[in-house]
């Protein structure tokens, strides 16, 4: 029987190499459903199928295939561009066989408009000069993302809003070869196998960008997210210098949280980045990919990016606590099992910071309690009352003058109180806390929005979009 997930190239490849069966493949293929982030030849070594040797042979196997599938698209393309790919010819390293039987599974081409646009990506070295212009015409109009869409202009998101960018590629095949100029062969390969990766693309020593290259309907985007050469200070983004304080721990965890775009990531880096100037010890970064870069200063740095480095969160992380490390960073907590390996190293002597997609310091809590089943909840309260130093949630509000964007922070020291609210599941009462705990560095988000409109520096119109209780702001 057919899996419903499509089976990766390189499984297909193992099982006509008669590494692995087709029950083995069924197998791991349904893992790599469980965890997505997971490689499919990850997970065939960790469940002993194959071996590191093995796998090695397979890498090697599967870049010949996709060399012979390019080499046959760049051919066939001009020529008869309607025509059915052809299965590959045989190459030194001869994967391809004869035919398959119809009980075996064959070993399709890739899609051949990205096989044909990586050829023409190599051999027309103006796409990623288009690439890199459009790039530093976003850096400098101050935008935080460009966005490369099929069938529509490009866009660049300026104070928190999109606006045309005149010059983008005009037409979905130009679109792709523009976009595909930011992949290597190795991460183009990995996006012809999943449909969609997440890499790091650097303009020089000007800028660097998160990318996420995804394919759909009309075609292959992209979505390029600037990313400063050097990580930022706390007075740079705008942020209270005594945010200072939560990396002066050295247990424990201090989360970043936030919806998406908010500038978590670089409320990470600043503190990573303080740690590394005020402290002598070794940290460890886990990041998918790896946005801002740590230069050692007086703290020795690792930054691992999952897909090239290793493959999963929680695969590194699990490493890292064999790594002798004071600190570590986590780029996200993506799932139970990355959730409960922190929470075990913040327990266990380290430093942990992470960030989460919540909106508040209490839903904060209530996500990583409620990440686990519910018969273990209580034990992880009492875990999470102990080993949690500090939870800081940001928004990224436009300016009155429009003249950017400004944060406005929750944050959450847990004390004592607190950490009983958290053990007696009474985290509703934090709500209290934060009113009444400015003396301690605490406040809540409602509280941080009715200061800037006070300052003149947000709109109240801009802040009650961002507020849980309006009536906070007044009218």
């Amino acid at each position: 029987m057919p899996e419903a997930r499509p089976q990766p190239l390189m499984g297909r490849i193992a099982v006509q190499l008669k590494m692995i069966s087709m029950d083995q493949l069924a197998e791991a293929t349904r893992e790599q459903g469980r965890h997505p982030e997971a490689r499919i030849g990850d997970i065939l070594v960790d469940k002993g199928f194959i071996s590191t040797a093995q796998l090695e042979q397979l890498v090697r196997a599967q870049k010949g295939v996709v060399a012979r599938h390019r080499a046959k698209a760049r051919e066939a393309a001009p020529k008869t561009p309607a025509a059915t790919p052809q299965p590959p010819a045989p190459g030194p390293r001869a994967v391809a066989s004869p035919p398959d039987p119809p009980s075996a599974v064959p070993t399709p081409a890739p899609p051949a408009t990205a096989a044909a646009a990586s050829a023409r990506r190599d051999e027309t070295p103006r796409d990623s000069a288009a690439l890199d212009r459009l790039l530093r015409d976003a850096v400098a109009r101050g935008a935080s993302d460009l966005h490369l869409h099929s069938g529509t202009p490009a866009r660049v998101r300026v104070s928190g809003g999109l606006v045309e960018l005149p010059g983008g590629p005009a037409d979905p095949g130009e679109n792709e070869r523009v976009v595909l100029a930011s992949l290597t062969a190795d991460e183009l390969g990995r996006f012809e196998d999943r449909g969609e990766i997440d890499v790091c693309y650097a303009l020089g020593g000007e800028a660097r960008f998160r990318v996420n290259v995804y394919r759909q309907q009309r075609g292959v985007d992209a979505v390029f997210r600037v990313i400063r050469p050097e990580p930022p200070t706390l007075a740079e983004l705008g942020l209270p210098s005594e945010l200072a304080r939560y990396t002066n721990f050295h247990q424990g965890m201090v989360l970043v949280a936030g919806p998406t775009g908010c500038g978590k990531s670089s409320t990470l880096a600043a503190l990573v980045n303080l740690i590394n100037e005020e402290r002598r010890e070794h940290i460890i970064t886990i990041e998918d990919p790896i946005e801002y870069v740590h230069p050692a200063k007086r703290c020795l740095v690792n930054q691992r990016s999952v897909g090239p480095h290793t493959g999963s969160f929680s695969r590194a992380l699990r490493a890292s606590l064999r790594e002798d490390p004071d600190v570590i960073v986590i780029g996200e907590l993506r799932d139970l099992e990355t959730i409960s390996l922190a929470l075990t190293a913040a327990e266990t002597g380290h430093l942990v910071l992470a960030t989460l997609h919540t909106d508040n310091a209490i839903r904060t809590i209530n996500r990583v309690v409620g990440a686990y089943p519910s018969d273990q909840q209580d034990q992880i309260r009492t875990m999470l009352s102990e080993s949690l130093r500090a939870v800081i949630c940001q928004r990224l509000v436009p300016r009155a003058d429009g003249a950017g964007r400004v944060p406005a922070l929750e944050t959450l020291s847990v004390t004592r109180a607190v950490g009983n609210l958290i053990r007696e599941n009474k985290t509703f009462q934090i709500h209290s806390v934060l009113q009444t705990g400015a003396s301690q560095g605490m406040g809540l988000m409602d509280h941080a929005l009715r200061d800037l409109v006070k300052s003149g520096v947000v709109a109240a119109d801009e802040a009650r979009r961002h507020c849980e209780d309006p009536r906070v702001l007044g009218r």
